[in-house]
C-alpha cells in the first residue's frame, strides 16, 4: 500500500532516516543537560586551554596560531603551540564559526566550542549507523546508532562544554574504520584514500590514532593468514598506508614519527608483508606447483632474516625509538608507578574498576559477548575486524579507565548486531524450516 505516493522500498528508507533523525536529537539532547540547568560554559582544564588557543586561531589566523609561541603556558618556560598539540579540535570549531559568520548567523566562539561535542555525537550516531549496516544490515546499524547515542562511556567525555579531543575524534575513530570495511569489500583505491583522508583528520584530532594504525595493519595480518588475501585486501591497505601515512606526517606534532617509532612499526610492517605475498601470489600463477613451493621457503627464510637484522640495526643505533611510557603502560600497568609517576597519578589512568563497565555501558555488557558469539559464527572479513576490535579495545579499557571511550564503539555495534539476529529469528515473516504455512483466510475462520 503505498502512502504519501512512495512506494514500500521508500517508506522504509523515509523511516529510516526519520529514525536517524529522533536518534540524533536524542544524542545531542542528552548532554545539554549543564548548559539547560546552568549556563553555556566551557569545563574543566584541557578544555579551557583549547578554548583559548581557539579564540587565537579565530582571532588572529592559521599562520600566527601555527607560530604562535604561549608565554603564559608552561610557565616560565613558554609553549610553543603549534607544534605541541592536536589542531584538529580547534581547526573544526573556528571553520563551523568563520562558515556561520560566512551566511550571516552571529555566533560566539565560546557557544560553537561549547555544543562542539554533543554536535559530533549526532555525527558519531550517524557513523556507528554506518558501521553497523557495513557488517550486518540496516536493523544492526539503527539498533548499534541507538545505543551509541545514549550510552553513558561516550556522554561522559562528549557532554556541553566537554571541549576536549575526544570530543569529534570518537566520530573520527568510528568514521575510519567504517571507511576501512568498506574500503576492503570494494576494493577500491577512491574508497581507501578517503578512509586515508579521514585517517589523516583523526591524527590532527587525538592522539588515540595509534590504536588505528596498529588495529587496521592486525586486520590484515590476520586475514593473510587465515589465507584471505585478495586484490581487493592488497588495494585497499597499499592506498591506504601510503597515503594516510605521508598526509599524517604533516601534522607537526607527529611529524617523522610513522617513520621510527615503534608505534608505528606494525603498519610497516604490514605494508611489506602484503608486497610480499602479492608478488608471492604472482609468482605462483607463473610456475609450477613444486618451483612455487622452493620459492616460497627460500623467499621466507631470507626475508625474515632481513628483517630481523635490519630490526636489530636499527634499534641498536636509536633510528627506532622504544615505546612511550604511556604506551608501556598499557601492557605492563605496574610501569608507570615505577618509572613515571606523572602518569600514574593521572586518575583517568588508572586500572577500570569492574563497576565502570556496569555503569559506562549498562545493558549493553550483557549483549557484547552474544555479538560476538554471532560473528564467530558468520566470520566474514568484516566480522574478524570485529572480534579484534573488541579483544583489544576490552583489554586497553580494562587496563586504562579512560579507554573505556575506545570500547564503547564496538559493544555498541555489537549489541545491535546481537539484537538484529534476535529480530531476524523471532520477528520473520516467513515460516521456519519444517513449518507449514497456515492460510490468513483460515486464521480469520478461526
Amino acid at each position: 500500500m503505498k502512502v504519501l505516493g512512495l512506494s514500500a522500498v521508500d517508506q522504509t528508507r523515509l523511516l529510516r532516516i526519520c529514525i536517524l533523525g529522533l536518534i540524533s536529537i536524542v544524542a545531542i539532547g542528552s548532554r545539554l543537560y549543564s548548559v539547560l540547568r546552568f549556563e553555556s560554559v566551557i569545563h574543566e582544564f584541557d578544555p579551557w586551554f583549547n578554548y583559548r588557543t581557539t579564540k587565537y586561531l579565530v582571532h588572529h589566523g592559521f599562520e600566527k596560531f601555527w607560530n604562535w609561541f604561549d608565554e603564559s603556558a608552561w610557565y616560565p618556560l613558554g609553549r610553543v603551540v603549534g607544534g605541541t598539540l592536536y589542531p584538529g579540535i580547534m581547526v573544526t570549531s573556528a571553520a563551523i564559526y568563520n562558515a556561520l559568520h560566512a551566511l550571516n548567523i552571529p555566533v560566539d566562539i565560546r557557544n560553537v566550542c561549547v555544543f562542539l561535542a554533543p554536535g559530533f555525537s549526532a555525527l558519531t550516531a550517524i557513523a556507528t549507523y554506518q558501521l553497523g549496516k557495513e557488517v550486518k544490515n540496516e536493523t544492526a546499524g539503527l539498533l548499534a546508532a541507538a545505543f551509541m547515542g545514549v550510552a553513558p562511556g561516550y556522554i561522559s567525555r562528549s557532554v556541553a562544554g566537554s571541549y576536549d579531543n575526544e570530543g569529534i575524534a570518537i566520530f573520527l575513530l568510528v568514521l575510519t574504520f567504517w571507511l576501512w570495511l568498506r574500503a576492503v569489500r570494494v576494493g577500491s583505491a577512491m574508497s581507501a584514500a578517503v578512509c586515508a583522508l579521514s585517517y589523516f583528520y583523526m591524527v590532527s584530532a587525538w592522539g588515540g590514532y595509534v590504536f588505528i594504525i596498529n588495529l587496521i595493519p592486525l586486520h590484515v595480518c590476520v586475514l593473510l593468514a587465515m589465507g584471505r588475501f585478495s586484490n581487493r585486501l592488497y588495494v585497499a591497505y597499499s592506498t591506504f598506508y601510503a597515503l594516510g601515512t605521508l598526509a599524517s606526517m604533516q601534522i607537526p606534532f607527529v611529524g617523522f614519527q610513522p617513520t621510527f617509532t615503534s608505534e608505528h612499526m606494525a603498519a610497516l610492517g604490514a605494508f611489506g608483508l602484503i608486497q610480499v605475498v602479492a608478488a608471492a601470489y604472482y609468482v605462483r600463477a607463473r610456475v609450477t606447483a613444486v618451483q612455487f613451493r622452493t620459492f616460497v621457503a627460500c623467499a621466507a627464510v631470507l626475508v625474515a632474516a632481513l628483517l630481523a637484522c635490519v630490526l636489530v640495526v636499527l634499534s641498536m643505533r636509536g633510528a627506532v625509538a622504544p615505546w612511550t611510557g604511556r604506551f608501556y603502560s598499557l601492557w605492563d600497568t605496574a610501569y608507570a608507578k615505577v618509572h613515571i609517576p606523572i602518569i600514574a597519578s593521572v586518575s583517568e589512568h588508572q586500572p577500570t574498576a569492574w563497576p565502570n563497565f556496569f555503569f559506562d555501558l549498562n545493558v549493553l555488557i550483557w549483549l557484547f559477548p552474544a555479538g560476538i558469539y554471532f560473528s564467530f559464527r558468520e566470520l566474514s572479513d568484516n566480522h574478524v575486524f570485529l572480534i579484534l576490535y573488541s579483544v583489544f579495545a576490552a583489554y586497553f579499557a580494562g587496563v586504562m579507565v579512560r579507554l573505556i571511550l575506545t570500547l564503547t564503539p564496538i559493544v555498541c555495534v555489537l549489541a545491535g548486531v546481537a539484537v538484529a539476529n534476535v529480530f531476524e529469528a523471532y520477528l520473520s515473516h516467513s515460516p521456519g524450516p519444517g513449518v507449514a504455512q497456515v492460510p490468513r483466510a483460515a486464521i480469520m475462520g478461526a
